[in-house]
């Protein structure tokens, strides 16, 4: 075991981790912040997307060690106590979550893509979703609600 400093939602945490510990691993299994979900470990799904150092990336093919000084973003550190980010609103109001585990994910890539772009075209949004699997719709109403938060956190 080695001890690691991770800054994850702008608290650094001490943690002990195996070398060949992934940072989903550690996020869900040693730390309890569940929100990104294992869905293939292969880099495939991106239910476990979190922003790295401003970049939307698959936790499951970063290794925890390797995160050491960067900044680690989850689902957890997006809402204000029980205030959603205008992003996970858009999504509850545009009708975007249905069974939700791809949910955090694809906020993820929402909330890196609207941070770089605010006014991104509706290719921008698709491709930054593009490694975002999302088994339950067309993705019609996942591009709508990041639209949809776009101009709202514009307008704020």
């Amino acid at each position: 075991m080695e001890t690691i400093e991770l800054k994850i939602n702008g608290e650094v945490r001490t943690v002990q981790v195996e070398k060949n510990w992934t940072l989903l691993h550690v996020l869900r299994e040693v730390l309890d912040l569940t929100g990104a979900k294992c869905g293939c470990n292969t880099g495939d799904c991106g239910a476990c997307k979190v922003i790295l150092d401003g970049e939307a990336v698959n936790s499951c093919l970063v290794l925890a060690v390797k995160a050491v000084g960067q900044d680690i973003q989850t689902i957890e550190g997006l809402s204000n106590g029980p205030e959603l980010h205008p992003i996970q609103q858009a999504f509850i109001d545009a009708g975007a979550v249905q069974c939700g585990y791809c949910t955090p994910g694809m906020v993820m890539s929402a909330k890196a893509l609207l941070d770089k772009n605010p006014d991104p075209s509706e290719e921008e949004i698709r491709a930054a979703i593009s490694n975002n699997l999302c088994r339950c719709t067309g993705y019609v109403k996942i591009v709508d609600a990041i639209r949809l938060a776009g101009a709202r956190m514009r307008n704020a």
